[in-house]
């Protein structure tokens, strides 16, 4: 029997500004990183397709490093062949600079213009031409109406679930082991979870893709 293919994004992106410099995000990977091991854990076929972070590759998982988006996006169009499911964790910076110079930027004018474009909606590009077998799992880190917000991004990018959580002055899920998650479903499920650790709240997300019915 073929084992089920889990494919885990994590970690931010990193959009170059020029040789010494990037545009980027305080994602750490370790959520990401968590839902990988438990996969492994349960027997799957993993791949992890990883922006920079410190974090040590996970023993069973093939792991592929990558730095920008468009770097992450062409990894996955290639190791979503034959691949189950899809759980989208990574960070992945909505902006590059449109012009990166191929030296680096010398201070003096006193004033520094970066002209950005916006990068592809990699998640939205895969559930526009996903197979009908292949469930995806998207994130979504909302400032207000987490909810609603979610529910709208899961619909707009054709996702099975998503997993949402907040971010204010006062909680970040960034850097802190513990989080509040809920866990919506395009079926119209939603589970809750509080002050979990990453790796207990990768246990919940695995038990549910493993047990959705796409």
């Amino acid at each position: 029997m073929t084992a089920f293919s889990v494919v885990v994004t994590a970690g931010p992106t990193r959009e170059k500004i020029d040789p010494v410099r990037f545009i980027s995000n305080y994602s750490t990977g370790v959520f990401g990183y968590e839902i990988a091991k438990e996969a492994v854990r349960r027997g799957c076929k993993v791949t992890l397709v990883t922006g920079p972070t410190c974090l040590e590759s996970p023993a069973g998982a093939r792991t592929i490093q990558v730095e920008s988006a468009a770097e992450m996006s062409r990894a996955l169009e290639r190791s979503l062949k034959g691949a189950h499911c899809l759980i989208m964790a990574a960070a992945v910076s909505d902006w590059r600079v449109k012009r990166m110079s191929g030296k680096k930027l010398k201070r003096g004018s006193g004033k520094m213009i970066l002209e950005l474009a916006e990068n592809p909606d990699i998640l939205a590009s895969i559930g526009r031409k996903r197979r009908k077998d292949l469930l995806l799992a998207g994130f979504a880190l909302e400032t207000d109406d987490v909810e609603k917000n979610a529910m709208k991004k899961l619909r707009a990018k054709r996702l099975d679930m998503i997993i949402a959580n907040a971010i204010s002055k006062k909680t970040s899920p960034f850097g802190d082991n513990n989080i509040n998650i809920m866990i919506l479903d395009r079926l119209h499920g939603k589970t809750v979870v509080k002050q979990a650790t990453k790796r207990q709240a990768a246990k919940i997300i695995l038990d549910k893709a493993l047990s959705f019915n796409i």
